[in-house]
């Protein structure tokens, strides 16, 4: 996979041009700070071009499709989704205007936001789900949950829709209490897991330490806790933390895996919802989606 720089704007590309939205949309908020730190604006401004040229690209019910051809900006998929590979497109959307104050960024969060609120929710069971659809029909294509799409949550309710994000958390965290830990991805519609593995995630631990930020319920820590614990129990290994093979399995096989994610993302938001952190200002802390503090560090 490269970095290319392409008619000012960078983009990802595999040996063929197929890029996914998170990849390219996925880096304003550290080229940003770059341009903050170096006084050139072209590194934000490139960042920039990325996320507009695929948010002008969406369909006529607001939609994005979650793989393009960077090369032409054609669409090379009709699966709009807010899992992978599109989901920390969403976050940074809103990021560019959390640290940056951009207008367009909030702009097209809000119209990104809508258009998903419109058509990709869906209940089942009296729970909450953003389901994957065609991006130009909006038709359902499956009722599959991806364990990295549970930090939507989080984000609806920094943009403020807290009672949405809210739901959507409260309906992950049953799964979590069904299984111990989440599966890689779930059918809602049959209650069964199509992908039985465990890889560490920490997305669940991020929604629910966003929504704690917001509002401080002891509802987001007890989840943020479960978490832990759980990972503590079935993922502890004799030197560290390991990925799962099977989650429905008993007792649960572990394989010879950790993630360096683990150590970045969930490790900081176990230890910041508990910890009371005295050199971090938590009413101006921002973590990127890689769980960098890029604001709300206190010198000591």
């Amino acid at each position: 996979m490269q970095l290319l720089w392409l008619e000012g704007t960078f983009a990802w590309r595999w040996s063929a041009p197929r890029d996914c939205r998170a990849c390219s949309g996925t880096i304003i908020a550290e080229f940003g700070i770059l341009s903050r730190a170096t006084g050139d604006p072209r590194y934000f401004n490139a960042a920039k071009r990325a996320m507009v040229s695929m948010f002008e690209r969406r369909s006529k019910i607001g939609l994005l499709a979650d793989a393009m051809d960077c090369t032409t900006g054609e669409w090379k998929s009709n699966r709009a989704t807010i899992g992978p590979p599109s989901d920390s497109y969403y976050e940074y959307l809103w990021d560019g205007w959390d640290l940056f104050g951009d207008r367009d960024c909030l702009r097209m969060c809000r119209a990104c936001t809508k258009a998903i609120l419109k058509h990709q929710t869906a209940h089942r069971g009296g729970d909450l789900w953003f389901v994957n659809v065609d991006f130009e029909t909006g038709k359902r294509l499956d009722w599959k949950q991806d364990e990295l799409g549970s930090f939507y949550g989080g984000l609806l309710a920094q943009g403020g829709d807290r009672a949405t994000g809210a739901a959507y958390t409260r309906s992950f965290t049953k799964l979590q209490d069904q299984f111990g830990v989440l599966p890689e991805e779930i059918d809602v519609a049959t209650g069964k897991p199509t992908y039985v593995t465990n890889s560490l995630r920490p997305e669940l631990a991020d929604a629910a330490f966003n929504l704690w930020l917001i509002d401080r319920r002891d509802e987001w820590r007890q989840i943020i806790r479960t978490h832990y614990l759980n990972m503590k129990r079935f993922n502890r290994a004799r030197y560290g933390y390991a990925d799962l093979a099977d989650v429905t399995s008993s007792p649960k096989k572990q394989v010879d895996h950790c993630p360096g994610y683990w150590w970045s993302e969930q490790m900081k938001y176990y230890y910041l919802a508990f910890a009371d952190a005295r050199r971090v200002d938590y009413r101006r802390l921002y973590l990127s989606t890689e769980g960098n503090i890029l604001r709300g560090a206190r010198r000591s």
